[in-house]
């Protein structure tokens, strides 16, 4: 099973709007697009650090300078999630009998 992209716009440390898009660890800048416009905002610049955050953490952080627009928060944090996974591990099938 796939998972799914969380994006959160924060606004005094407090969270305004939120989406949710299903996606691969791997397509998460479709995701990603598909959020902004749930959530109605341009879709921002994705910068070699947003990538290194990414694969280090999978999530990252974009800032207002981060857009073309003017956007009324102080960040937009995107994370990744699996259902399927528990502390770090994928489920394994379970076996058939």
């Amino acid at each position: 099973m796939s998972g799914k992209l969380w994006v959160r716009q924060i606004r005094k440390n407090k969270m305004v709007a939120d989406a949710v898009a299903p996606c691969e660890r791997n397509t998460w800048q479709e995701a990603l697009r598909e959020c902004c416009h749930k959530l109605d905002i341009g879709v921002p610049m994705v910068l070699s650090r947003h990538l290194k955050d990414w694969e280090d953490f999978s999530q990252t952080r974009f800032l207002p300078e981060h857009f073309l627009e003017a956007v009324r928060f102080d960040r937009l944090e995107a994370e990744y999630f699996d259902p399927d996974e528990k502390a770090g591990k994928k489920r394994r099938p379970q076996e058939e009998e």
